[in-house]
């Protein structure tokens, strides 16, 4: 099973080339290293190394840029994690493969008893029609509860509609409303959270679209809807007036 973060290339995440600055996107192919690893041990895993990683191809700002991360490889308390970072222009769809490469993670705990890890998937689950992204919750977006703040939360639905929207529309386009928004069960620091996001209706110049918010305990697998909330995005021209479709 494969673990995918999507990010926009901002300003600040760049150098003075304007383009993403390695760190980053190295930062970016440890973290799904990371979720994907854990995941699938269902234990503590640290990064042991990488193997050569060379960037191919520069993501820009105002790019789309999207890490993946599956399992490829599992010994008795390693793992090896296959990387890749793309990037994608917003109006055109299109996509270059940045980097890829091979991280080298460890499972803690594995001494004595335990149980031995399972087996490398061998396939990738089938599209069904939703777009996933996942992030890691760290103590910098959590409030005085040790929960996810819900501004954060918000930001990351935010994006994840505005990423759906965009791909769908391949055109330039701003949040207009949200029509509702429900918070069922609270996500705790050091949990995954898993955004999935669909277009559910299309109008003349405006898309709503759905998201949803999953936790995950990243060493029991338990799995809790923790927010639904819907979008009314809008593609505008570039004086910032709503687009109609061609055709409507």
């Amino acid at each position: 099973m494969s673990v995918r973060l999507i990010d926009m290339v901002f300003p600040g995440d760049a150098n003075h080339h304007g383009t993403l600055f390695g760190g980053v996107g190295l930062a970016h192919l440890d973290k799904v290293a990371f979720l994907a690893a854990s995941r699938h041990a269902r234990r503590s895993v640290v990064t042991a190394g990488c193997e050569r990683i060379d960037f191919a191809a520069p993501a820009r700002i105002g790019e789309m840029v999207e890490a993946a991360g599956r399992v490829v490889r599992v010994g008795r308390t390693s793992l090896g994690v296959e990387v890749t970072l793309h990037a994608e222009a917003l109006l055109t769809g299109e996509r270059r493969l940045c980097t890829q490469g091979l991280f080298n993670m460890v499972a803690l705990g594995g001494e004595g008893d335990a149980p031995a890890l399972p087996p490398a998937p061998s396939a990738d689950e089938p599209d069904d029609g939703w777009l996933r992204t996942a992030e890691m919750v760290f103590p910098g977006t959590t409030n005085h509860y040790g929960t996810l703040f819900g501004g954060d939360a918000l930001k990351l639905m935010g994006k994840a509609a505005f990423v759906a929207a965009t791909r769908h529309r391949r055109e330039v386009v701003v949040m207009a409303a949200t029509n509702r928004i429900d918070f069922r069960t609270p996500i705790h620091g050091g949990d995954m959270v898993e955004l999935a996001s669909r277009v559910k209706m299309v109008g003349r110049s405006s898309l709503a679209v759905e998201v949803q918010l999953w936790a995950e305990g990243l060493l029991t697998g338990d799995r809790r809807h923790s927010a639904t909330a819907e979008f009314v995005m809008v593609a505008v021209d570039e004086n910032g007036r709503p687009r109609r479709k061609e055709g409507s």
